[in-house]
């Protein structure tokens, strides 16, 4: 027999659950030199370190494809490893905070001195978010009410010049943020430009729009006229442009069918993009999300979105299986970001990969959590984060204080 491998760090015992590679099932995890060496049942290794993850859920490193982390130069931003990495995310994405004016600063200030991976979509704004706030308004105007400031070509070389960083485009759809309505379709148009030019997806936020749902003659709609791989965020929000259709209390056909046409449908938590009641009436129709995210930012870390692990047990709370919703926030985005010739490879545990690794504990609990319109549900589980490696460095776990359980 073999000499027993040296490695860092092995994880055993614990439930491993990494839809990229087909696993659910107790096995062990072993890390060497920051990275996967092996995932197996009867591993021949010598560990420096063991860590017993009985009773745990061990996943590939959440990845939060929707948060806003330019912290102080948008009233929106907060801090992605006070806010993210504490609650067990090793990955994730600004969604179009910056725009390619403002770009710069998100990658000198936020990109590169965070110890979480953070990526961008550009706001096709050339000032991205920069004096703007959740879409229902902080009276102070939006970011594509002049559309001189929306400049395809500027986006299009910002992407191109920083292919590293950002892996697609941002667009919201909301009359507010866009001269009242007038500038949407043609915002819409110019975002997808560049992000076809570009070959990347486009995220959209779509609330309180002149642009409808259902296709009408003359008009873009949306997600109809959206593109296979183009992300849908704010999926279950109750505001006006809802999936759910008002006469019918069901989710819209044309809804389900841009899903089943390859387009991304986001959860996008948010400070008022997530309903007890939309979400449930998607429950029951089987509508999931592919992507659950938080929409986290300043105005949402202490309720109603608080982290990522309380987003999924809100999913858990609501039906979708488990499995389903850590690969809503592993494999899923992952697969936007992965770029093999970039050395980006995030949401799995396949051997070679960088080692972010989340442990997570469901654990029984009491208490009721509230929706973005103060609906409330008694929650009985929760998922709370126990451990979680970054490239196979351990990072202290600091769990939301209204989650404290001792």
């Amino acid at each position: 027999m073999a000499s027993p491998a040296q490695v860092d760090i092995l994880i055993k015992n614990g439930t491993v659950i990494d839809p990229s590679n087909g696993i659910n099932k107790k096995t062990s995890v072993a890390i060497k030199d920051g990275k996967i060496l092996q995932v197996g049942d009867e591993l021949n290794v010598t560990a420096k370190e063991v860590i017993d993850a009985s009773g745990c859920i061990v996943t590939p490193g959440l990845v939060d494809l929707h948060i806003h982390g330019y912290e102080y130069a948008t009233p929106l931003g907060t801090n992605p490893d006070k806010q993210c990495l504490a609650r067990g995310v090793t990955t994730v994405v600004d969604a179009g905070s910056a725009g390619a004016a403002t770009l710069m600063g998100l990658r000198k200030y936020i990109a590169e001195p965070s110890k979480t991976s953070v990526f961008a979509f550009l706001h096709i704004a050339s000032h991205g978010m920069a004096a703007a706030g959740c879409a229902k308004g902080f009276g102070i105007g939006g970011e594509s009410d002049c559309l001189n400031q929306v400049d395809t070509e500027m986006c299009i070389k910002a992407i191109e010049d920083n292919r590293d960083l950002v892996v697609g485009v941002k667009v919201r759809l909301t009359a507010n943020v866009a001269n009242d309505g007038a500038n949407e379709e043609e915002i819409y148009r110019r975002a997808k430009e560049a992000a076809q030019r570009t070959g990347t997806p486009l995220m959209i936020h779509h609330t309180f729009s002149t642009i409808p749902i259902q296709k009408q003659d003359g008009k873009m709609c949306c997600p109809g006229d959206m593109s296979p791989g183009d992300i849908y965020t704010h999926s279950f929000h109750a505001s006006p442009s809802s999936i759910i259709d008002a006469a019918t209390k069901q989710v819209y056909p044309e809804v389900v069918q841009a899903q089943n046409d390859g387009v991304l449908f986001d959860l996008g938590h948010g400070q008022g993009s997530f309903s007890w009641t939309v979400a449930e009436i998607c429950a029951k129709s089987g509508f999931w999300p592919n992507i659950v995210s938080t929409d986290l930012h300043s105005g949402n870390i202490n309720g109603p979105s608080y982290d990522l692990p309380s987003v999924m047990t809100k999913m858990l709370h609501i039906g979708m299986p488990l499995e389903e919703v850590i690969k809503a926030t592993t494999q899923t985005p992952a697969a936007i970001l992965n770029n093999p010739r970039l050395n980006r490879q995030f949401g799995s545990l396949s051997p070679g990969r960088d080692a972010d690794v989340t442990l997570l504990k469901l654990e029984a609990v009491d208490y009721e959590l509230e929706d973005c319109e103060g609906e409330m549900r008694s929650i009985k589980q929760q998922l709370v984060p126990v451990k979680m490696w970054k490239c196979g460095d351990e990072h202290t776990i600091q769990v939301h204080d209204k989650f404290q359980t001792s």
